[in-house]
C-alpha cells in the first residue's frame, strides 16, 4: 500500500519542475538531468545514453523475472490555443496546469514513485527496471528503442500513457506503405502505352476491399486506407507510373511481417513500407496483472493511439493517470488527485504480483 505522502509531494514536485523545463523531442537533455537527480537523491544507480534514464532495484536478482515501468518525458510543442504559459506549473483548483503535465509527465513521476516504493525491498518474486526515455512523441530512434538492448530479459511492461487508469490492453501497430503501379508511356489521342493508374486502381480496390483472415478479439479486423494518390504530368499523356499511400492499422492478430507479407502476395504493384518498427502490442486478459487490474473495477479496451508500447516485443500493457483527450491541448492539465490515484492503483496491482 502507498502511504508515503512525502513521496506523493516530492512526485509532484518534480513535475512542477519537468513542466518548467522545455523538453521537446530532441531537445530532453535538461528534463534527463532532472530525472536523474531525482534518482540519485533516493540512492537509485541510474544509467544514462543521450536522454534517456534507466536503473533496476536495489535488490536486482537475474534469476528473477523483470517488469519494465516505462514513461517519457519529450512534449510536443504548445499549440497556438494556449491562452497560459506552457511552462507555467501551477496548480489551481486542483489541476496542475502545463506542458507535458498530462501527456505524460502525471504518468511518468507517478511510475517514478512506485519504483522508489520498491526499490529497497527485499525479497520481491519480480525485479523493477525503471526507464524515463526521450523522443516518444515523433516515434524517434534515439528514445527507447536506442536503450532497450541494455534492459535485459524483460517479463511484461507497464507503457505510461493517460488512459483514467484503465487498462488498454492492446494497441494497433502502424505501417505506411508507398506504392508504385508501373504502366508505359504513349499519348492519351492514340492506343499507346499501359495506363498506370487503371494498374493502379485495381490494386487500391483490394486494399479497399479485403479482410485478414485473422480478426483480433480487442480491435476487429485490420483497417487499411488509401490515403494519398499521384500520378501524371499533362492531359495528354498516358503516365507511366501511379503512386499512392496506404495507412495500415494492424493489430495483434498478426505481425507487421506478416501483413506485408501477405500483401505483397495480393497485389501486382511495387510495396515499400517506410517502416515496421511500429509493431501491434497485446498482453492477454488472463494475465496476473490485468487481473489485479479487474479486481480493482479497472476496465480494459484497446487503445486507439500509438506509444512506446508499439516498440516492445514483450507483453504490455498501456496504464496511467490523466485523460488522453487532454493530450496536447491548449492550456493541458491533470489533475493532481489523478496522480496519487495512478500511484496508489499501481501499487495495488503490482503488488498481488510482486510480494
Amino acid at each position: 500500500m502507498f502511504q508515503s505522502q512525502t513521496l506523493f509531494q516530492q512526485a509532484t514536485q518534480l513535475l512542477q519542475q519537468l513542466i518548467a523545463t522545455p523538453s521537446f523531442s530532441k531537445e530532453e537533455n535538461v528534463t534527463a538531468e532532472i530525472i536523474n537527480r531525482f534518482l540519485t537523491e533516493h540512492g537509485v544507480q541510474t544509467n544514462r545514453k543521450m536522454n534517456n534514464i534507466w536503473a533496476w532495484n536495489r535488490h536486482f536478482d537475474p534469476a528473477k523475472p523483470t517488469i519494465l515501468l516505462n514513461s517519457h518525458h519529450d512534449t510536443v510543442k504548445p499549440n497556438s490555443g494556449y491562452t497560459r504559459d506552457p511552462f507555467d506549473a501551477k496548480i489551481e483548483d486542483g489541476k496542475l496546469f502545463g506542458l507535458g503535465s498530462n501527456d505524460a509527465g502525471g504518468c511518468l513521476v507517478s511510475l517514478l514513485a512506485v519504483f522508489i516504493h520498491y526499490f529497497s525491498a527485499e525479497n520481491l518474486k519480480y525485479n523493477f527496471c525503471l526507464a524515463a526515455t526521450a523522443e516518444e512523441e515523433i516515434s524517434g530512434n534515439n528514445g527507447l528503442e536506442l536503450i532497450l538492448p541494455e534492459l535485459g530479459k524483460l517479463e511484461f511492461g507497464i507503457v505510461g500513457e493517460p488512459t483514467q487508469m484503465q487498462l488498454a490492453i492492446a494497441e494497433r501497430g502502424l505501417m505506411v506503405l508507398d506504392c508504385t503501379a508501373f504502366g508505359r508511356a504513349g499519348h492519351a489521342a492514340r492506343e499507346e502505352g499501359e495506363n498506370a493508374i487503371y494498374k493502379a486502381l485495381k490494386d487500391i480496390e483490394w486494399f479497399r476491399n479485403y479482410r485478414f483472415p485473422q480478426e483480433s478479439e480487442v480491435f476487429g479486423p485490420i483497417k487499411m486506407s488509401v490515403t494519398i494518390i499521384n500520378a501524371g504530368s499533362q492531359h495528354n499523356v498516358v503516365p507511366a507510373t501511379c503512386t499512392f499511400t496506404v495507412d495500415v492499422r494492424v493489430t495483434d492478430a498478426y505481425r507487421n511481417e506478416e501483413v506485408l507479407e501477405m500483401i505483397r502476395q495480393h497485389v501486382d504493384c511495387e510495396v515499400k513500407p517506410r517502416s515496421i518498427r511500429l509493431k501491434p502490442s497485446s498482453i492477454p486478459k488472463d494475465h496476473k496483472m490485468i487481473q489485479a487490474g479487474i479486481a480493482l473495477g479497472r476496465s480494459i479496451y484497446g487503445s486507439p493511439t500509438t506509444s512506446d508500447q508499439s516498440l516492445l516485443d514483450i507483453p504490455s500493457v498501456k496504464l496511467g493517470p490523466g485523460d488522453s483527450g487532454r493530450s496536447h491541448m491548449a492550456d493541458e492539465y491533470i489533475y493532481v488527485d489523478e496522480i496519487r490515484e495512478g500511484v496508489e492503483l499501481y501499487i495495488k496491482m503490482l503488488d498481488q504480483l510482486v510480494l
